[in-house]
């Protein structure tokens, strides 16, 4: 009798990038989140909005970058269910990516809704700091 392996769990698939403020980087970072989406079986159009979502974020990242931490540390994470984006740079009392512009937005309409402006096609924005660290994760749920 024939037997196949045992079925193998489901694990996160991993990437992770160090990039200095370059735009030429950050559309590399929209590049991965668009393969992330290919893969994931996303039409054409959500995956497109994702990447420019990812491209926007890095970009204003890089406005919150010093010369003492020059740098951008981008997560990608694929799960089963979701795919995550998390952006995150050091310095001490910085912001995290997007919480400007979200606020700006949600004051101007009255509430919030973060699958509009910089982070459109993402289903889910947090933020946090924590160490001198500024954190900004994107969720996006598959299915």
């Amino acid at each position: 009798m024939c037997r196949w392996p045992p079925p193998v769990a489901t694990e996160a698939k991993t990437f992770r990038l160090l990039l200095d403020a370059d735009a030429r980087l950050a559309a590399a970072a929209g590049g991965v989140v668009r393969y992330m989406a290919d893969v994931a079986g996303l039409e054409n159009g959500a995956a497109a909005r994702l990447q420019s979502a990812v491209i926007t974020a890095c970009s204003e990242a890089f406005e919150h970058l010093t010369p003492d931490h020059p740098h951008l540390e981008i997560t990608f994470t694929r799960f089963s269910d979701r795919m995550e984006v998390a952006l995150s740079h050091q310095g001490e009392g910085s912001a995290a990516v997007g919480l400007d512009s979200i606020a700006g937005f949600a004051a101007r309409i009255g509430g919030t809704n973060s699958n509009s402006g910089v982070f459109a096609g993402f289903d889910r924005v947090q933020y946090e700091t924590h160490g001198g660290e500024a954190v900004t994760r994107l969720t996006k749920y598959l299915g």
